[in-house]
This record gives C-alpha cells, structure tokens and sequence, in this order.
C-alpha cells in the first residue's frame, strides 16, 4: 500500500468496538510518534497513553472519545520547543501535530480508526494529569476498532486548483 492509498482510506472514527488495541500495536502507533521530526530536533513532545479506566475517566472529563479504549495525549513543553528568533513564535503545538499525525496513519495502517481531538477545556487536563506550567496538551488522538461505517470526506475537499498553485 502506498502512502497515497493510507491517506485516502484514513476518516475520522467517532465510534469504536470495545475492545482494546493490543500491546504490540500500541508499541508501534508510539514508536511512530517518537521519532517524528520536531524543529532543531528538540523533541518538546510527550505521549501519555491512557489505556486504564481510571486513565480514560480521567481525560473524559472533560474530551469526548467517542468509546474508544485507547486515548494518546500529546502534551508540548514550550521550554523545550524551538522558538523562531524573528517572531518569538514557539514550535510546540507544530511538533506535536507531527507526532499526532505520524500516530494516526501508523494506526491506520495496523487496522485501527482514530479521531483527532481537540476540543477539550486545557485547564481541565492540565489539573487531572498534573502537567507543569510549561506543558500544554496540543491534542489527543482517540485510537481502536472502528464501530462505524463512516466512510472519508476527501470528496468535500477543495479542489487542488483553490488548494496549490505551482509558481
């Protein structure tokens, strides 16, 4: 399968089986996060995998994940991002949105469905995971088997004329 072919059959999942994501592909979905590349390869990224009930409880108190048995947690440490000396803009949030990415199409390559989150109160999780002032949760990814028969929205997308322009 060509990396083409992933991205055409990766949707987001909002409704999954209960039935965990084994250890071994777990292994894999974070190995992919891992060595995502992050500027200046600061790594600034964290994953906290909540697989536990008490753990799932714990984010869904404030993130919907839609029944999923495994939720990954990106948090970025802005003191160990990179910052760009011209606008003082921090690279966290862009590192950590290269390991959510890299997770989601490992997941979707192994057979599972995921859903990128980012709709939860940040203050919330930052209390409930005990994060320290320099982290932030950049995302989460909601990981398993998919319960539905939703199909992908590629055909809604723009066409590549309003998308690029080749100059």
């Amino acid at each position: 399968m060509t990396f083409n072919d992933l991205a055409n059959e990766r949707y987001s999942s909002r409704k999954y089986l209960p039935k965990p994501v084994e250890k071994e592909k777990l292994d894999l979905i974070l190995e992919a996060g891992r060595i995502a590349p992050s500027a200046k390869n600061l790594q600034p990224s964290r994953v906290l995998a909540a697989v536990s009930r008490e753990a799932l409880e714990k984010i869904g108190r404030t993130v919907n994940l839609y029944g999923a048995p495994l939720g990954l947690v990106v948090i970025s440490d802005r003191d160990r991002a990179w910052v760009r000396p011209f606008d003082g803009k921090g690279f966290g949030d862009i590192d950590s949105s290269i390991v959510i990415t890299q997770m989601m199409y490992s997941a979707q390559e192994l057979g599972l469905g995921s859903v990128w989150i980012g709709y939860f109160d940040p203050s919330v999780l930052k209390e409930e995971l005990g994060l320290s002032d320099t982290e932030e949760v950049s995302g989460i990814l909601a990981v398993g088997y998919r319960g539905d028969e939703t199909s992908n929205n590629h055909g809604k997308r723009r066409p590549m004329s309003e998308f690029a322009e080749i100059v």
